[in-house]
């Protein structure tokens, strides 16, 4: 009897667990869609901009002085 008591005490609890765990995951799924429908901060985008200068000796490229 203490067996059955205890093993359906585990299976509420992971299907406790199983539901918290979906709701967070669709929280923050919710949040990322919201984060990606919004246009960059303009101080966030990269100058991608620099020169380049190949360096003879190693054959690198390295941004120009």
């Amino acid at each position: 009897m203490p067996q059955a008591f205890l093993f359906l005490l585990g299976t509420l609890g992971a299907a406790l667990a199983a539901k918290l765990i979906a709701k967070e995951w669709r929280r923050v799924n919710d949040e990322l869609d919201q984060a990606r429908s919004r246009p960059a901060p303009a101080d966030a985008v990269r100058d991608t901009t620099t020169d380049l200068r190949r360096d003879p000796a190693t054959g690198v490229y390295r941004p120009k002085r």
